[in-house]
């Protein structure tokens, strides 16, 4: 499949945002952008509130997007990464999560990864889907009318949402094939040498006290929302609910 001058281009967006994790967004911009690189019409583009205007990560490293908001109104594909506290104040923030509700109500697809699907649920995206993010956070997706699911990646209809961090990479994968085909998807796999082999073995969930780690989570929610007392509250009493 090859890129004719009479095939229109799709364009993929990333939003980016100061503090996110910067896994989360590199790990499926890496493998999307794969799709141009091989003459496919797709362009694949980052988007913030202002382009190139440097942002922090998670990491010692930044980021800056090359594109605004303004200029990319309606992507075909929008992808949203998710963080921690940084992630948890933009659900404040009613530019960037105005954009995700008006961008994700034209594209074709929507996905997040890790937390950023919290972004999707406050931009009304979730609202009576199957949805999955970091499993700390994942119990409290039904404040956002989502119905939580324990897999690497949900897909549900257009909205396709992948669990913490490094599971970006499979939803990308799972996202080349919906948007190409399956053995293209392969040979991206192939071509970033997606084969994970971690040295202490896969994880063993059935082990994990995941409600133990809830105080992890609230106190990033009162860190990140202390000025805004009706977001931390939704979230806080998400567990209860």
């Amino acid at each position: 499949m090859t890129e004719t001058d009479a095939t229109p281009r799709k364009t993929i967006a990333f939003v980016a945002y100061p503090g996110l994790t910067l896994l989360d967004i590199a790990g499926p911009l890496q493998t999307l952008a794969a799709l141009p690189r091989f003459n496919l019409p797709f362009e694949v583009v980052t988007v913030a509130a202002q382009k190139d205007t440097p942002m922090g990560t998670d990491t010692p490293l930044g980021i800056t997007a090359n594109r605004s908001f303004a200029e990319v109104p309606a992507p075909d594909v929008l992808i949203v990464p998710g963080g921690e506290e940084p992630t948890l104040a933009a659900l404040a923030d009613k530019e960037l999560v105005d954009y995700i509700r008006t961008a994700g109500a034209t594209a074709q697809v929507i996905a997040s990864v890790c937390t950023g699907a919290l972004l999707l649920g406050e931009a009304g995206l979730l609202d009576g889907r199957r949805a999955t993010t970091h499993w700390i956070y994942r119990e409290r997706l039904p404040v956002f009318g989502a119905t939580p699911v324990a897999e690497r990646w949900v897909e549900d209809g257009p909205v396709i949402t992948a669990a913490g961090v490094a599971a970006g990479i499979d939803m990308a994968l799972k996202l080349v094939e919906r948007l190409v085909s399956t053995e293209f998807s392969r040979l991206t796999q192939l071509f970033i040498e997606y084969d994970p082999q971690p040295p202490q073995g896969p994880l063993d969930w059935d082990a994990i006290d995941i409600p133990s780690y809830d105080p992890i989570a609230d106190g990033q929610i009162r860190t990140a929302l202390e000025g805004h007392p009706e977001l931390m509250a939704k979230l806080l009493d998400a567990k209860q609910a």
